[in-house]
């Protein structure tokens, strides 16, 4: 039985968290922004070096802040399962310094209230919309720099209207949470041609 990885995706309203995932499961994007309402649950799997893996991807609606504990995390039908997920994936729009500030207090407020025992689940930052980075509001050096030296986080930029780095920034999730038959150096290249040919293998 293949152990399940669970994901929660986190965002600002408008930053295209969703057309992430959208583009990753189904190769397809739409130029109308449709916000997310509700807890939206994928339950895809992929092929990465020839081994499948499980995925539970929890597409959430913009949260006014994380859940301090269990019974807040259950109690809002938007949170639910928000504090036992195996890795976050923190979107913001590389136009827009609000998006950066949103998942810069959702990051400190995941450190400071997840439960004891799991302060190594893994944070990736990502930059989307990188096809208008001609209206970036923060250079992407600073960002980078702050993210992975001071945050420890990873950071990888992407445009999920034109499917780039999607692919890459799933690969590098799963290498963050452990996955041993994930880690070979020419991993993200495998991944890119199982998923480009297959059309993301979804079973």
């Amino acid at each position: 039985m293949v152990a399940t990885v669970k994901i929660a995706v986190l965002g600002a309203q408008g930053v295209g968290k969703s057309a992430i995932v959208r583009q990753f499961l189904y190769n397809e994007f739409s130029e109308v922004c449709a916000p997310t309402t509700a807890r939206r649950v994928y339950l895809p799997a992929v092929v990465m070096n020839g081994h499948v893996h499980d995925l539970q991807i929890m597409d959430f609606p913009p949260i006014t802040a994380f859940p301090v504990n269990t019974l807040q995390e259950w109690a809002d039908v938007c949170c639910r399962g928000l504090r036992s997920v195996h890795a976050y994936i923190l979107v913001y729009d590389i136009c827009c310094f609000d998006s950066f500030e949103y998942i810069k207090t959702i990051r400190q407020q995941i450190l400071e209230t997840r439960v004891i025992g799991t302060s190594e689940t893994p944070i990736i930052i990502v930059g989307n919309k990188r096809d208008l980075q001609r209206g970036r509001v923060i250079p992407r050096w600073n960002v980078s720099n702050l993210v992975k030296k001071t945050w420890k986080c990873g950071y990888i930029e992407c445009s999920a209207k034109y499917n780039w780095h999607i692919l890459l920034l799933f690969s590098e999730l799963l290498k963050s949470v452990g996955c041993a038959r994930c880690k070979h150096v020419h991993t993200t290249i495998r991944f890119q041609g199982a998923l480009r040919r297959n059309r993301c293998t979804i079973m």
